[in-house]
């Protein structure tokens, strides 16, 4: 289970990122392989279907990275890692919050030969909900490459200014181009690096940092499971509703307020030890 050194947390609020060789068990990575391949087959277990469905075997382009948003609503198995308690914490340790809650998670695979992901900031699209404070923990589930289209970040770039999103997300001719646009008005030579770790390991990120991936030319793929966690104080900005993913998640907003409902945001970690009730049951069911 992750947990956070003061060099990692550091590391963290110089670079804006901090990889990690090991965040979920073996046995937890073993039993999310088969879990994605339920999910982009169209196998909700719970009976939910996730938020966006953005590719299925039965029409999906195989030349695309394959892309699901809150599985965890779909699949216990992946719920069972989004919603962990230890995650949570670390994430609330790194951005110094007194409680987490989940914004979404995404579901990924790239297969051999799938093409690139647009480099982004992913508090740009967040303006519908504030604090917009954004922490990533980015999970792989096999081992990671350069050459196999891992995750790159830019060393820093969380200390930019924010930029508005330009250009396609899925398989973008020129995948860094909106970066290097941005590290020309910040007057800085951008700083790459690739996250290579085994199957299990991963990093966290800062909402403001840079990031996206290459084609995989290597022979293996390249799965892994996102979560991108918000403060739990959060509260919806219904003005902001038609800028970035807005549209999506905000009908889930409740009628008499601004607050989130935890049913579809849950709080998986708070420092005085609350968690939303029904995360253990959801997870785990009880036989009746």
């Amino acid at each position: 289970m992750p947990s956070i050194t003061k060099s990692e947390l550091d590391t963290f609020l110089a670079e804006g990122f901090v990889t990690k060789d090991s965040m979920i068990a073996p046995a937890a990575v073993a039993a999310l392989k088969p879990a994605f391949a339920a999910v982009f087959n169209g196998q909700f277990e719970t009976g939910v279907a996730p938020d966006e469905v953005n590719w299925q075997y039965a029409n999906g382009d195989p030349a695309l990275t394959r892309q699901i948003c809150n599985g965890w609503k779909a699949n216990r198995t992946i719920a069972s890692t989004v919603l962990q308690e230890s995650l949570g914490a670390a994430i609330g340790q790194l951005g110094g919050w007194s409680g987490v809650r989940v914004m979404i998670d995404n579901v990924l695979w790239k297969p051999p030969g799938a093409r690139t992901l647009g480099y982004h900031q992913d508090s740009a699209f967040l303006s519908w909900f504030t604090p917009s404070d954004l922490i990533t923990c980015w999970i792989a589930l096999d081992d990671t490459t350069k050459d196999g289209g891992t995750m790159e970040l830019v060393r820093g770039s969380h200390l930019w200014d924010l930029h508005e999103p330009k250009g396609e997300f899925h398989a973008p001719k020129d995948y860094r181009a909106p970066m290097k646009e941005a590290a020309i008005i910040q007057g800085v030579k951008p700083n790459i690096a690739y996250i290579e770790v085994p199957a299990g390991g991963g990093s966290f990120h800062h909402g403001r940092t840079w990031h996206g991936s290459g084609e995989n030319v290597g022979e293996q793929p390249r799965r892994a499971l996102v979560l991108h966690a918000m403060r739990a104080d959060v509260e919806y900005v219904p003005a902001n509703f038609a800028q970035g993913i807005g549209p999506i998640y905000s009908r889930y907003k409740r009628l008499g307020d601004n607050q989130l409902d935890e049913n579809y945001f849950p709080i998986i970690w708070q420092e005085d030890g609350y968690r939303t009730a029904a995360i253990e049951e959801y997870c785990c069911p009880r036989v009746k």
